[in-house]
């Protein structure tokens, strides 16, 4: 049996999807998934560009893109720490 390739660091997934959405997901292996979240960032973000007022700051109206955008990076943490923690616990016992 061989053993399973080492996950990448949990904070080294965290920077790299703070900085590109879907991107932490890549890194752990789930480039689907990642997709689906800059899809979503981008729709909801054009959507939120789209109905916000005139007068609404950068922030509200791309309010929607940033929402999903920090959903995608716990997401890819939190995905990241379990695949690591595993992955130690199987490599432990051999």
């Amino acid at each position: 049996m061989t053993a399973p390739k080492t996950p990448p660091q949990p904070y080294l997934v965290l920077a790299i999807a703070t900085l590109l959405p879907g991107m932490g997901q890549v890194l752990n292996r789930q480039p689907m998934r990642g997709l689906i979240f800059v899809f979503f960032a981008v729709l909801l973000g054009a959507f939120t560009l789209k109905t916000a007022a005139p007068d609404v700051s950068f922030v509200g109206k791309t309010s929607g893109a940033l929402f999903v955008w920090a959903m995608a990076m716990m997401d890819a943490y939190r995905t990241a720490r379990l695949r690591r923690a595993i992955w130690e616990r199987d490599t432990k016992r051999s």
